[in-house]
């Protein structure tokens, strides 16, 4: 599609918009607060589009967010608080601030140094973050939000001077993870560990985050694609146990291995 035709079709968006905000029922209601779940459900449904490669559906998710971005858009206008154009002017204005090496004579050796700059720049701007991680998001999911803090804490250096190093770290977590659970089971903890034990599982998971960080690997993309093949065998040995008229219950742990093995091999 050319130029032309996305201004059009966004400007027929806006038409439409405007439309739904006068005529239906439903969409007048709408307010800030009763898009935000919505708003998130849908980006949930673009990183499923993502994850399964599905281009369709991308495109479709991308559609719906968008269609979000114009509604919030509209209400803050209604409400003159802000405008559509003040949503884009703002964003043109941080994207050429925040590239001084494309839109200025700023040169940079790669990709680390454009990091660097970004977060650099992006504290200097009038209402920049007062801290470096202030900027990640409170109700981040928790596997998302330390792999942000982590990421920006690099920006500045704050990092391993080799990633292999972060082994040590990784062994040091499970070490001391062991050790609070023996603990707990020589004074009798029943019905879950919690205190210093969770708090050590903790920062091995922060830990284990880290290291796929270093070895750029996405935990969160990586932990959504275990948790999909999982679902995948589990849904086999469902399968195959109805087939031979039983309940998992009545399964041996050998039986659904064995069953359970076949599914890995099906993949």
């Amino acid at each position: 599609m050319s130029r032309e035709k996305a201004v059009k079709s966004f400007e027929k968006l806006l038409d439409i918009m405007d439309r739904l905000r006068t005529e239906c029922p439903w969409d007048r209601e709408q307010t800030t607060q009763s898009l935000r779940p919505l708003t998130i459900e849908e980006t949930y449904e673009l990183s499923d589009a993502i994850l399964a490669g599905d281009n369709f559906n991308i495109s479709k998710e991308l559609g719906d967010l968008l269609l979000h971005i114009v509604f919030y858009a509209k209400i803050g206008s209604e409400e003159g608080a802000f405008s559509l154009e003040d949503v884009i002017e703002r964003l043109c204005e941080k994207l050429v601030y925040r590239h001084p090496h494309v839109f200025s004579e700023r040169e940079v050796s790669g990709t680390k140094e454009v990091i660097q700059n970004w977060e650099s720049l992006k504290s200097t701007e009038k209402n920049g973050n007062k801290s470096l991680l202030s900027g990640v998001p409170a109700s981040l999911p928790a596997l998302i939000k330390a792999y942000r803090i982590q990421d920006k804490a690099r920006a500045v250096g704050f990092d391993w001077d080799q990633r292999s190093q972060v082994w040590q770290k990784v062994r040091e977590e499970i070490s001391e993870f062991e050790e609070e659970v023996e603990k707990s089971e020589l004074s009798g903890a029943e019905g879950g560990y919690g205190g210093r034990a969770e708090e050590e599982f903790g920062d091995l998971l922060f830990s284990l985050v880290n290291a796929a960080r270093l070895y750029n690997i996405n935990p969160d993309t990586a932990l959504e694609m275990t948790n999909k093949k999982f679902i995948k065998r589990f849904a086999h040995l469902e399968k195959i146990a109805k087939e031979k008229g039983i309940s998992l219950k009545e399964m041996t742990l050998e039986e659904m291995d064995n069953i359970w093995n076949e599914a890995k091999k099906l993949d």
